[in-house]
C-alpha cells in the first residue's frame, strides 16, 4: 500500500493538491491496518472533517499515533466507537472514557509515552532518524524492554521513530503548494505528524494563491503536504466548558 501510495496522483508533477471533500482527499490512500498520524492535542487543531471520512470509509485495524483519542463521540473518540482502532500510541488517556474501557478490557492495545517522547519520536521519524536517547522514563515501566545507556554519568534509554503510512493534520491556512500556516496552539503535534507521514493530507479552513504568504510566515512546507482540503466552518469542539452565571 505504501509503494501504491507514493506513486499517488497526489505526487505528480503539476497535479492540483487541493480535493473537494474530505472523502475525495482519502480516496485510495487509505486502507484496513495502516498506521496514521493524527494532529491535534485533545479537541485543539484536529482534521475534523478527515477524521469523520475516515470513519465512513469503514477501514479497519488502524494504529493511530495521536496525543490523545479526543472525547467520547468526537474527534478519533468516534472510531474507537467503531472499534477501527486497533491500536493507540498516545501520551493521555484520561478525556476518553472509551479509550479507557477498551483499553482495560484488553480491547484496545495501547503503546504509552511521555508527551515530549511521542513529539520527538515523530519528529525523529520526520527527519529520518531510526533512534534517539533520552534520559525521560528511565527506570520506570516505559523503559522496559528498551535498550538504556550511561552518558557523561547519567542513564538514558533508547526510543525508537515513529513513520506513519498516512497523516492527518489540521492547519488554519493553505497555499495552493500545500505551504502551511498554523493558528497559535492548534499547531501543537501538526507539524511534526505530517512530516513523519509518507503521505500527508492537510484540512485548512482556507486556501490562498501562491505567493500570498512571506516566506516567513510559513510554519510547514509545502514539500511535506500531498494532499488539501477545505474546512472553512470546522466545529471547533471545547473539551470542558467552564463559564460563570451572569451578574455572579
Amino acid at each position: 500500500m505504501v509503494d501504491a501510495v507514493a506513486s499517488s496522483p497526489a505526487r505528480a508533477a503539476g497535479k492540483s493538491k487541493l480535493y473537494p471533500s474530505a472523502e475525495a482527499a482519502l480516496e485510495g490512500i487509505v486502507a484496513d491496518g495502516q498506521t496514521l498520524a493524527v494532529g491535534g492535542f485533545g479537541l485543539c487543531g484536529i482534521p475534523e472533517a478527515l477524521i469523520a471520512a475516515l470513519r465512513d470509509s469503514g477501514v479497519t485495524g488502524l494504529t493511530a499515533i495521536s496525543n490523545n483519542a479526543g472525547v467520547d463521540g468526537f474527534g478519533l473518540g468516534q472510531l474507537l466507537a467503531t472499534r477501527q482502532i486497533r491500536k493507540m500510541i498516545s501520551s493521555y488517556v484520561g478525556e476518553n472514557k472509551e479509550f479507557e474501557r477498551q483499553y482495560l478490557g484488553g480491547e484496545l492495545e495501547l503503546e504509552f509515552n511521555p508527551q515530549g517522547t511521542l513529539a520527538e519520536r515523530l519528529r525523529a521519524g520526520g527527519a529520518g532518524i531510526p533512534a534517539f536517547f533520552t534520559a525521560t522514563g528511565y527506570g520506570t515501566i516505559v523503559a522496559e524492554g528498551k535498550e538504556t545507556r550511561e552518558f557523561n554519568g547519567k542513564h538514558y534509554m533508547m526510543e525508537t521513530a515513529l513513520v506513519a503510512d498516512v497523516s492527518l493534520v489540521k492547519a488554519w491556512k493553505a497555499d495552493t503548494a500545500g505551504n502551511l500556516v498554523f493558528r497559535k496552539t492548534a499547531r501543537n503535534f501538526n507539524p511534526a505528524c505530517a512530516m513523519a507521514g509518507k503521505v500527508c493530507v492537510a484540512e485548512v479552513e482556507e486556501v490562498v494563491p501562491v505567493g500570498s504568504f512571506d516566506p516567513d510566515q510559513v510554519h510547514l512546507p509545502g514539500i511535506y503536504v500531498d494532499r488539501i482540503v477545505v474546512n472553512a466552518t470546522p466545529e471547533k469542539r471545547i473539551e470542558q466548558r467552564t463559564v460563570r452565571q451572569e451578574n455572579t
